[in-house]
């Protein structure tokens, strides 16, 4: 049975109208942790990350194979070492990324500067920004990239079994005392973590008394005497 002329440009008519609709429900609008309005196809087919929590949360949502690119300081999981390197913190390679095609990047606002997710904008690929400062943050981090890469179910599951773990971790450490810790991320020169970092609440969090916890910077250098100085345990 022939779908007559009339039914067939009613229908036609119809689809057209609905188009834009259709155009806008496959581009999605975020707004990041840094509060940028963030635009791109939805859900991403390729994706480039610039930092090591990064990458370890996409893994664990399961985009294995959407993933095309990580910076050089990725390598967790093992599958990490076998995306493309695209540079480091300071200092991206450009030219890389725009080999890799990425629908979206997605950065650190701990680590790439501004000019940078400018400039990845300018090239034309959408960058959401990740900014976890304190433990809690980190589980609305993973929340956030679950909605943005479309694997809510996938993080609500990440999310309910580290708040499990940390559930039991401070009911291990209940009433103990405090070592004093300190946690060295640097070496020439010495820093390590000071007070409002995700570190410092990771050290509180776990029972430990971070040395460096009422530095006013959140990466503090120290001198090694001033280390000493402060009879560290840990």
């Amino acid at each position: 049975m022939k779908i007559q002329p009339q039914k067939f440009f009613l229908i036609l008519s119809l689809l057209l109208s609905l188009w834009p609709s259709l155009l806008f429900a496959a581009h999605l609008k975020f707004i990041d942790e840094v509060g940028r309005e963030v635009v791109f196809a939805h859900p991403p087919r390729r994706i480039v990350s610039l930092a090591p929590n990064i990458t370890e949360i996409l893994f664990s949502l399961g985009l294995d194979e959407e993933i095309v690119g990580v910076s050089i300081h990725c390598n967790f999981p093992e599958k990490a070492k076998s995306k493309v390197p695209v540079g480091s913190y300071i200092s991206l390679d450009f030219e890389k990324i725009t080999f890799l095609k990425p629908d979206l990047v997605i950065a650190t606002g701990a680590g790439n500067t501004r000019d940078m997710v400018g400039r990845l904008e300018k090239l034309g690929f959408p960058t959401y920004v990740i900014f976890p400062k304190k433990f809690n943050d980190v589980l609305k981090s993973i929340d956030h990239l679950g909605q943005v890469v479309g694997r809510e179910k996938e993080a609500m599951g990440i999310i309910q079994g580290i708040e499990r773990k940390r559930q039991r971790v401070i009911e291990l450490t209940k009433g103990l005392s405090r070592p004093r810790v300190f946690l060295q991320i640097g070496e020439a020169p010495i820093v390590t973590v000071g007070k409002g970092s995700f570190a410092d609440d990771l050290l509180r969090l776990s029972g430990g008394e971070n040395i460096a916890g009422k530095e006013k910077e959140m990466y503090p250098r120290l001198g090694m005497e001033e280390i000493l100085n402060r009879s560290p345990e840990v």
